[in-house]
């Protein structure tokens, strides 16, 4: 009997090439990919394109509303000197709103995934309630709620608490609008890093003659914060483009950036090229502070 080499000893099965398998496999990756792919490149990349060639372009001298192509950085000049202010105002409300959105969502969190029982299901309904309802429904809402003839403005005046006698079209109106639209964004990534944390390794500080001050700062929190640092992300991303808080419970003067990139779209004649380099300014700014902050704070699951 002759063998033949090559050829495995049966005749009816033949030995799998590895790197045929791979590469079949690979075909198989990037076929599943290909939708998503496409999608991203008709529906962002494009976009984006387009985009930063409409921030290059001037208004056509004598036709207001018209703009020709070219290369006008000039509008990126306009956009850090002319409209710097905006973009401070931006980021200071959206870290304020930030802030003090993890302060309100990490005792949320932490006592839905550890103190809730059987009740965590309606609590993470509550959480979650708002987003049935239009973002704009809920920041008028917030006009009522913080009207001068309000229970809340009749509280702080009551309690002598409240310089100017007045909430509403104020910048702690904005910051509270901000805070509360964006809330939810903030408690759902906290409760699920808390909530698949072993409690077993948190009562082990206490095992360990730990009190809860120092068992929070060195187990519990390292252990929450994907969900924190997804958090903080999740709500001053958005906080920092919106215009709406702003338009709706905000002073007349001292818009935030996004309010001006609104006018600039809508309002102005030929504001289109200003509106673009306004535009992607914000996103490359938010794009440093993002790479920035999780470089300092971020974990090896965000890198």
């Amino acid at each position: 009997m002759t063998l033949v080499p090559g050829n495995p000893v049966g005749g009816g099965e033949h030995q799998t090439d590895p790197d045929a398998l791979a590469t079949r496999r690979s075909k198989i990756a990037w076929f599943l990919l290909l939708p998503g792919i496409l999608w991203l490149g008709v529906f962002f990349v494009a976009p984006l394109v387009q985009l930063f060639t409409v921030s290059l372009q001037s208004r056509f001298p004598g036709y207001p509303g018209y703009y020709y192509r070219d290369l006008n950085w000039h509008n990126y000049v306009d956009a850090f000197t002319q409209y710097g202010p905006h973009f401070a105002r931006s980021f200071l409300y959206a870290g304020l709103s930030t802030l003090l959105c993890f302060a309100l969502a990490y005792p949320l969190a932490y006592a839905i995934a550890f103190k809730a029982g059987r009740w965590r299901g309606v609590m993470l309904i509550c959480v979650i309630a708002p987003f049935f309802t239009s973002f704009i429904l809920r920041t008028m809402a917030w006009t009522q709620i913080l009207a001068d003839d309000g229970w809340v403005v009749r509280t702080l005046n009551f309690l002598h608490v409240l310089p100017g006698g007045h909430v509403i079209n104020t910048p702690a109106a904005v910051v509270a609008g901000l805070t509360y639209n964006f809330l939810p964004f903030m408690v759902l990534p906290i409760y699920a890093s808390l909530e698949r944390a072993d409690p077993r390794v948190i009562e082990a500080g206490g095992d360990l003659y730990a009190n809860g001050l120092t068992t929070f700062r060195t187990v519990t929190l390292p252990m929450s914060m994907p969900g924190v640092l997804a958090g903080t992300l999740l709500t001053f991303i958005p906080a920092a483009g919106d215009f709406v808080n702003m338009e709706l419970l905000g002073p007349q003067s001292g818009k935030m950036v996004g309010n001006v990139i609104n006018d600039q779209f809508l309002a102005v004649p030929g504001g289109y090229p200003v509106a673009a380099a306004l535009s992607f300014t914000l996103m490359a700014a938010i794009l440093v502070l993002v790479f920035l902050y999780v470089r300092r704070f971020g974990s090896e699951e965000l890198m």
